[in-house]
């Protein structure tokens, strides 16, 4: 199986960017981890991240017919981006969006999801774990 996750504006600075709310772990330190672990299940995982809105559409689109899931953290964009949400229709590939904060318990603008509507499931609030929780809901569904 090969996954593609697509993290969007200021995910970068996970680690860095409000420990309260995103941890203190580094995204990519986390990630070479989980890529390790889960090539031993025959999982083959790629990451791509973007401040760009036009660079995550690309990705998805990119995506399509290549990976057999996309696990998207749109960030900011969850809330705005139609285009995004079109991105995702648009293709065959299946999308599980996540989020590290619990998004229903922070500032009300939060709560809305453009993009959520347009996956197949969505996964808010456990952290890192929540990218974990994407990765098994694909394994479980093959």
């Amino acid at each position: 199986m090969k996954l593609l996750i697509v993290n969007g504006p200021n995910l970068n600075l996970i680690g860095k960017r409000e420990p309260a709310i995103y941890g203190n772990t580094d995204f990519e330190d986390w990630f070479r981890g989980v890529r390790n672990t889960y090539a031993a299940r025959n999982v083959a995982l790629e990451y791509r991240q973007s401040n760009i809105e036009g660079e995550l559409i690309d990705f998805i689109q990119a995506a399509d017919g290549i990976y057999d899931g996309v696990i998207l953290n749109a960030g900011g964009y969850t809330h705005t981006s139609v285009a995004i949400a079109d991105a995702i229709r648009a293709v065959e590939v299946p999308v599980v969006e996540v989020h590290i904060s619990n998004i229903f318990a922070r500032e009300e603008y939060r709560r809305l999801s453009l993009t959520g509507a347009a996956c197949r499931g969505a996964v808010t609030g456990f952290g890192l774990d929540s990218y974990l929780l994407a990765i098994e809901s694909f394994l479980r569904s093959r």
